[in-house]
């Protein structure tokens, strides 16, 4: 009996409980309306207002109000802010029976197409004459409709197993806001060998740091596909942002290539290598080998090559074709290639020209680094691009500078100049490192001092270098680190300078730096380019003739 009334005891406590709280609930959404206004439907990238109005529809005055706004998560806010807070002051104190109150907060959301981006608000305020505290919440949802940016991709609808295929993805934006830190991301069939993409990315991912309304850009990734006879290869790409280690998809697109069966299988060679890197100022001689990789014989063939990139066409020699300038390519037939007449399985043919590398041209912007040559050879059905990476080219000077324009300190005496023999000079070595088109990395720049000239460690050089010197090796050695493209053109050169003093003791001109050379490695061919100065020397007052 007693153990009956314990339990009908502790049912009644938690109905009572239960009752109270339910009557608390209900009190605080009916003593105060909170809600949230906006758009239902949103393009991406557009500003949209939330406005969040509130109301005591109570008899008592709400003391210490707070209030809490969590943007959906796609949201791009200046501030970064996720969550709003405004405390009773910036709410504007107590709220008094039959007052109401709005606040708006300014944001563009992101999202794919269709997706549904939630707002949240909640607001914490005590009744007067109440200990506890009360809590209301609310939600307002907005579908996103069109996503105003394109994405593109460009491969051919058949391409035969084996052969270097170029995939181009196109971006481009319609949104009426600069779009920040987009990435790119490319996923390509397990049996694509990537051999590079321009420019060049981390793990099939690009950064885009900025994209304007109407901006635009282009990723190609070059590589050989592989495949059986009428297999489907499927290239996806997705553009998007990260946030909170989260990628918020915007736009993405897929196309499918199916790999067929060559006739003709064909080759390239540079200079007799496979896979040239060509240098600004280089002579090509190209050869187009065409295989017949079929059972029956071809006839009747005609090879085309269309070349594109910084060549100079003047300097093209053909033996056997004839090249057409109005569309930079060459054309070759049987009249002057026998196996373009008739190509038996399994036999081959091969025609060759000779063209030169432009010696420089301008960089006006970033997109004319990572420059190539690019031959679109067509034989019969049969297409095929091959494309040659060209080296960056780097500037280096050296000279001599005797007008105290570095190191102005009065203690030291500079000596005469032009030098006299006997007499002590203070003068300074500058050195300046450019870059033309691609990123360099582990740039260093280093001469020998000759017999005689003292390195006086004193040196100024551009943020980021240093400069040292060996007195064993007698070697000064100024680590440049990294020269992006168009340093020196579309951005400052780096520089450095050191003092040197030198006695003349013989009546001619003093070698005071031997040849200065600047190298680095190409991130776009990856390959060690350098170049050289000349050695710098300072002139003797009087020199015998």
């Amino acid at each position: 009996m007693k153990k009956n009334i314990l339990i009908i005891g502790a049912l009644i406590i938690i109905v009572v409980i239960g009752f109270f709280s339910w009557n608390q609930l209900s009190y605080s959404k009916q003593v105060l309306k909170l809600e949230i206004l906006g758009p239902d439907q949103v393009d991406v990238g557009e500003e949209i207002e939330y406005t969040i109005k509130f109301k005591n529809n109570g008899k008592v005055r709400l003391e210490a109000p707070e209030l809490f706004f969590e943007f959906p998560e796609g949201a791009i806010l200046e501030d970064n802010q996720k969550v709003k807070s405004m405390d009773s002051k910036t709410l504007g104190g107590d709220i008094y029976p039959g007052q109401e109150r709005t606040f708006s907060f300014k944001a563009r959301l992101l999202g794919k197409e269709g997706d549904k981006e939630v707002a949240k608000a909640r607001m914490i305020f005590q009744p007067n004459g109440l200990k506890t505290k009360n809590e209301v919440s609310t939600t307002f949802t907005s579908v996103l409709g069109k996503v105003p940016l394109n994405l593109f991709i460009e491969t051919p609808n058949q391409a035969p197993s084996g052969k270097s295929l170029t995939v181009r993805i196109n971006y481009s934006s319609n949104v009426a806001y600069p779009l920040n830190d987009l990435t790119l991301k490319v996923e390509t069939p397990g049996d694509f060998q990537i051999q590079y993409s321009k420019p060049k990315g981390t793990d099939n991912q690009w950064d885009i740091p900025i994209l304007n309304e109407s901006g635009s850009g282009k990723i190609e990734i070059t590589g050989i596909l592989n495949g059986q006879a009428r297999d489907q290869k499927v290239f996806k790409a997705q553009i998007g942002v990260w946030r909170d280690d989260n990628f918020i998809l915007l736009k993405e697109v897929v196309r499918g290539v199916e790999i067929i069966a060559p006739a003709i299988y064909v080759t390239q060679k540079i200079n007799n290598n496979d896979l040239y890197t060509a240098l600004p100022g280089d002579q090509l001689h190209y050869e187009v080998s065409f295989m017949n990789i079929g059972e029956e014989p071809i006839q009747n063939l005609v090879l085309i090559s269309r070349l594109e990139g910084n060549l100079d066409l003047s300097s093209i020699r053909v033996p056997e074709g004839n090249y057409q300038q109005g569309d930079n390519s060459i054309v070759w037939d049987s009249t002057g290639v026998p196996a373009l007449q008739y190509l038996d399985p399994g036999e081959q043919g091969k025609v060759e020209f000779w063209v030169k590398v432009n010696n420089r041209w301008p960089i006006r912007n970033t997109g004319d680094k990572n420059p190539s040559i690019v031959n679109k050879v067509t034989v019969g059905p049969t297409n095929q691009e091959f494309v040659t990476k060209i080296n960056s080219s780097l500037v280096a000077e050296q000279r001599v500078d005797s007008t105290n324009s570095y190191f102005s300190d009065s203690q030291t005496n500079f000596g005469p100049y032009p030098l006299e023999i006997g007499r002590k000079t203070y003068l300074v070595i500058e050195w300046t490192a450019k870059n033309y088109y691609n990123d360099v990395e582990g740039a260093r720049m280093r001469a020998i001092l000759p017999a005689g000239v003292e390195f006086e460690n004193k040196s100024v050089v551009s943020e980021g270098t240093t400069i040292n010197f060996d007195p064993n090796t007698r070697e000064v050695v100024w680590e440049v680190g990294s020269l992006e493209a168009g340093t020196g053109f579309l951005k400052d050169a780096k520089k450095c300078a050191f003092q040197v003093s030198v006695t003349p003791s013989q009546n001619e001109n003093v070698l005071l730096s031997g040849q200065a050379k600047l190298s680095g490695n190409d991130q776009w061919t990856g390959r060690e380019i350098d170049v050289q100065t000349d050695p710098a020397y300072a002139p003797l007052k009087t020199v015998n003739k």
